[in-house]
């Protein structure tokens, strides 16, 4: 209780401290007492060096400093008390001339605002604004020795530090025009061999899912598996490996490093890699710039993958188009004709599909093309080519087969065509079946003679009944009828 007499205690809050920096001595004492009679404490200083040196040895409330100054600039400044643990959270207000880039430099440098000079109620709204959007100080800074504290060197380090990341970003940006993300992949651990040792490394996504690995030769049968358990990747997913010796041939090393890999503000995959020893801070850091700038890559090769897949897929059945399917057959037969084998080729047209139009709805004739594209995709081998040719019209290259192979093909094809069940629009099993035409290429005969011959062994199908195969061999052909024009469907 206050004694009679004794004075009243008062409850007086600290001003705000504010370290103003201003070569001009002038406009600087102008500023300074300014800045006082709106209830700021103000330390004023000429040089920038020794601005920094107040301000990391006891962070103030704000910093004001000029965009540009002698030996050190503001944009410098403000990068080395935002990489300072003691100031990164104190804002800092850039002032100088009104231009459109001086507003870029101080956003990129990490200001908390770019002010005009002379307009000092822009100021003081500015450092009300950064003052109380900042971290609440806790009385807590970082105590720096006076006499091994060089500004000039940790600018320079700081500069050096994010000279060498935007090298580290353009060099993976750069990737983007892989086009592929197995390419990317490839090109990629290229690029990280360069800069960090590493015993295994994989670059992840999740949609579509792709899973590449880099390892030592030798190192493969102990890091792969490692690999799949860090990330959570089954051991029936397949993977892009890539083995040499830039990785290192060590079986054991320190737990993996794994981070995501983000595209604005989505998750495209992960980064991981298996140090021998743990990684430093720099290396950490330098792994989060990795992951962040990769995304971009991935994010344009899955794009680039996705247009091309939808140039050459069938977006009904799931198969090949036309184009693509006439595209990969003229290098399956420079193949066949350098190795010497055979290649067999099926037309298959689905029968009385017009009537199942007519009768059932497009919605069911739909369904029936699809479920065609499963069975065909399903049955094919890895080595065949499977297309739906237009409309009802299926083709099917059978690699490396003839003769009774390429008929039992043909007649199995069949058969799981006729045994097929598919529903119609209203959930009604629909009766398929189809016709075949199968032709064997003869010796030097070109792709579209093999495509007429198969054709027209399909139309003789159809015209002996229909749900069968008729072989067009190559003493045949001349003998099997030009095919008419007619309606679809038949």
């Amino acid at each position: 209780m206050r004694q009679p007499g004794q004075p009243m205690a008062l409850n007086v809050k600290p001003l705000p401290s504010i370290i103003l920096i201003d070569p001009v001595e002038e406009s600087r004492d102008v500023l300074a007492e300014r800045l006082k009679m709106q209830g700021f404490a103000v330390t004023a200083f000429p040089n920038p060096a020794e601005g920094a040196h107040a301000a990391l040895s006891s962070p103030p409330a704000a910093v004001i400093a000029d965009l540009w100054m002698p030996s050190i600039s503001g944009v410098q400044l403000c990068r080395l008390l935002k990489a300072e643990p003691a100031t990164e959270h104190v804002p800092v207000v850039l002032r100088g001339p009104e231009a459109h880039r001086n507003r870029f430099w101080a956003e990129r440098a990490g200001a908390s605002a770019y002010v005009v000079k002379g307009r000092m109620g822009d100021l003081v709204r500015a450092l009300a604004r950064s003052i109380t959007s900042s971290a609440a100080e806790d009385g807590f800074f970082c105590q720096l020795a006076t006499e091994t504290m060089d500004i000039r060197d940790r600018i320079a380090s700081h500069l050096d530090t994010a000279l060498f990341e935007s090298v580290i970003a353009s060099d993976i940006r750069a990737l983007s025009l892989c086009g592929a993300f197995d390419r990317l992949f490839d090109l990629f651990t290229q690029f990280m061999c360069q800069i960090v040792n590493y015993r295994w490394l994989v670059l992840s996504t999740e949609k579509p899912f792709r899973f590449g690995l880099h390892t030592h030769p030798a190192g493969r049968e102990s890091a792969e598996p490692e690999a799949r358990a860090a990330l959570g990747i089954p051991a029936e997913a397949p993977c892009i490996l890539i083995e040499d010796e830039d990785a290192l041939n060590d079986p054991v090393g320190v737990a993996p490093e794994v981070v995501p890999v983000r595209f604005v503000d989505t998750v495209l995959g992960r980064l991981a890699l298996a140090p021998l020893v743990p990684l430093d801070a720099k290396d950490t850091q330098l792994i989060s710039v990795i992951a962040r700038e990769i995304a971009g890559p991935v994010r344009m090769a899955t794009l680039v993958e996705e247009a091309q897949r939808l140039a050459t897929v069938d977006p009904l059945t799931g198969l090949m188009n036309r184009r693509a399917f006439l595209s990969s057959l003229d290098l399956e037969f420079e193949r066949s004709m350098r190795l010497g084998y055979p290649v067999s080729l099926i037309m298959l047209d689905v029968d009385h599909f017009k009537h199942i139009n007519d009768q059932r709805g497009h919605a069911s004739g739909d369904n029936v093309l699809a479920a065609m594209g499963k069975l065909l995709a399903h049955n094919a081998r890895r080595v065949d080519l499977v297309a739906r040719w237009g409309g009802e019209e299926f083709i099917v290259l059978l690699a490396a087969t003839e003769g009774e192979n390429a008929r039992a093909a043909a007649e199995r094809l069949r058969g799981e065509v006729a045994a097929m069940v598919v529903g119609d629009a209203e959930g009604e099993p629909v009766a398929v079946t189809a016709s075949l035409g199968l032709a064997v290429r003869g010796a030097s005969e070109s792709a579209q003679d093999l495509i007429d011959r198969a054709d027209r062994a399909m139309y003789a199908a159809k015209s002996q009944g229909r749900n069968r195969v008729v072989v067009a061999m190559a003493l045949q052909a001349e003998r099997l009828p030009a095919r008419p024009v007619q309606a679809t469907g038949t």
